[in-house]
């Protein structure tokens, strides 16, 4: 059977009305209902339970549909709202990517839009019809679905998670101090019954919660890519030689702004009291509780106020150390300064395996392949005692005649046993086996008592030595002025822990931190630029001098 079409053209001022009468087969007509029915389909398709979206991600040509998907995102994000495929062809020949034809493009989407995937939404387009060959060609339009737009953003969220290296963040933290500063002073304003705006109260607190969030997570990654460079797991070696002194001076720069910085955090929080803080909780849990539906603001306040509670408390024990366990900041420098001389260690052996020295390693390596290729036992044994020396000896006494007649000869390391004076053996070992001469032993000297006395100089010099390190612990950094008298003991270790320190440092760095010779301080300095002179007091006399940032610290495992 055979209809007819007719369309009509006409012109923009309606003066000329052009109809065309084509004939028409009823295939071409199935077609056109059959794009009809598949709209109706694709729009009330049912896909909930399934992971449908993600399908083409197991697909031979996973590559070219996650090209599609990207294109469609971009549109989508300039608030496109249908795409033909020559601009997806176009979008494809402008990412850099492999080169792939029209039909190429045009299949990819009719399999994205298929129903049991449901990432593409199909349309029939007919805006672009201007010849008779142009509507027997089936035309449509795209559009992401809300399926395959929460699948590519998953996809992009994972990407960039993936890809993610971290970062220690300086900016971060100063941000911190300036929100904190700006909630202590609202806490005090609202203590002396000023009233305060409750929205910039939220809004600083929702600031520190991503600025914090944004500081702990990035520094876990951070810290875990350095741990990956340390081991060499996934690292590229030229990159990491090329980039070496860059990270170190990164390192060396957060950890001094971590330690000032820190400082003043911690000293914000402390400032802030516990009423001040519930202040501050039941403000934002209120205010985020007021869109909550109707019935539910009780039961919303409790939930938003119970997980800001849980967010100061993080915050807190992130900053702030007690006596049960060290805070994350410390923690974290305390990594930082360790990966310091880890990566150092690394271009070390980096360095050593690029100028071809060998080491005990391929030493052992090497051996093993020759045990490896031996015929026999006999032959393993002999390479063994040829390799470590373990050959049989005879322990033998040597008489003084023969000590006098090496002595005599003068001889040296190089001289063969033959050519050495021959080794006299007494007749008493030849003849009982046994040299020692029989005869009343000596007795043996009691120094229990002189024993004693050692034991308990050294361990009231520990004691000593305890206290006085108990004494000049800071709990955090501290200026050198905060430590006003210390006695002679304190003063004594503290000098030689300032002297390494101020050695360390040297006169054009800001920070150095070392450790004392058992492991078990740590001592960090950094230098305050502009401060007047301190004096500590002790009672051998006054100790003058600039003022510096000082934090002593038991190294970590280590209980003083």
């Amino acid at each position: 059977m055979v209809a007819t079409i007719v369309t009509r053209v006409v012109c923009q001022s309606g003066a000329l009305v052009v109809t065309v009468v084509a004939p028409l087969t009823m295939s071409v007509l199935d077609d056109k209902m059959e794009a009809v029915t598949e709209l109706g389909d694709d729009a009330t398709e049912d896909r909930a339970g399934g992971y449908g979206p993600f399908a083409y991600l197991a697909t031979p040509n996973a590559q070219l549909y996650r090209r599609v998907m990207k294109a469609l995102m971009a549109e989508k994000e300039r608030f496109t709202v249908h795409v033909r495929p020559d601009d997806i062809a176009m979008a494809l020949a402008a990412d850099g990517g492999e080169r792939v034809t029209d039909d190429e493009v045009g299949e990819a989407l009719a399999r994205l839009a298929q129903p049991s995937w449901g990432n593409v939404l199909t349309f029939a387009d007919s805006s672009r019809v201007t010849a008779l060959a142009d509507f027997y060609r089936r035309r449509m339009l795209y559009q992401l679905s809300r399926e395959g737009e929460a699948a590519e953003r998953a996809l992009a969220q994972y990407d960039a998670a993936l890809g993610s290296r971290g970062a220690l963040q300086s900016v971060a933290l100063e941000d911190i101090v300036v929100l904190l500063t700006a909630l202590r002073d609202t806490v005090r304003r609202h203590a002396d019954g000023v009233e305060v705006d409750t929205a910039v109260t939220h809004q600083n607190q929702l600031s520190l919660r991503a600025r914090f969030v944004e500081l702990a997570e990035n520094a876990v990654a951070f810290m875990g890519s350095v741990q990956r460079a340390i081991d060499l797991h996934d690292a590229d070696v030229d990159a990491f030689l090329a980039y070496k002194e860059q990270l170190i001076e990164y390192l060396e720069r957060f950890i001094g702004d971590l330690l000032t910085r820190g400082a003043a955090i911690t000293a914000l929080l402390t400032e802030i009291p516990l009423d001040g803080v519930v202040f501050l909780v039941d403000t934002a849990a209120r205010r985020e509780s007021l869109d909550a539906a109707p019935g539910e603001a009780d039961a919303a306040f409790k939930q938003a106020r119970d997980r800001w509670v849980r967010q100061w408390s993080g915050l807190t024990d992130w900053f702030i150390s007690t006596r049960e366990r060290e805070s994350e900041a410390r923690l974290l420098r305390s990594r930082a300064r360790a990966a310091i001389p880890a990566l150092l260690a690394v271009v070390r052996t980096l360095n050593e395996h690029a100028s071809g020295r060998t080491d005990r390693t391929n030493d052992f390596l090497t051996l093993a392949r020759w045990f490896a290729a031996l015929p026999s036992d006999g032959d393993r044994h002999r390479l063994w005692r040829s390799a470590f020396g373990l050959s049989p000896v005879r322990h033998l006494s040597v008489t003084s005649a023969t000590e006098s007649a090496w002595d005599d000869a003068d001889l040296g390391s190089t001289t063969s046993w033959a050519d050495a004076p021959a080794l006299e053996i007494s007749p008493q070992l030849r003849r009982s086996g046994s040299y020692e001469r029989r005869g009343r032993a000596s007795r043996v000297t009691d120094r229990s008592a002189a024993k004693k006395m050692l034991a308990d100089q050294a361990r009231a010099q520990a004691e000593q030595t305890a206290q006085a390190r108990r004494r000049i612990l800071t709990n955090g950094p501290q200026p050198l002025s905060a430590f006003g008298e210390l006695d002679t003991d304190a003063f004594g270790l503290f000098l030689g822990l300032l002297g390494d320190g101020l050695a360390a440092m040297g006169p054009r760095a800001d920070t150095a931190q070392i450790a004392t010779s058992d492991g078990e301080l740590t001592v960090t300095l950094h230098r305050i630029e502009g401060t007047r002179e301190m004096t500590i007091s002790t009672p051998d006399g006054d100790l003058t001098g600039p003022d510096h940032l000082v934090d002593i610290a038991p190294a970590a495992g280590v209980r003083i």
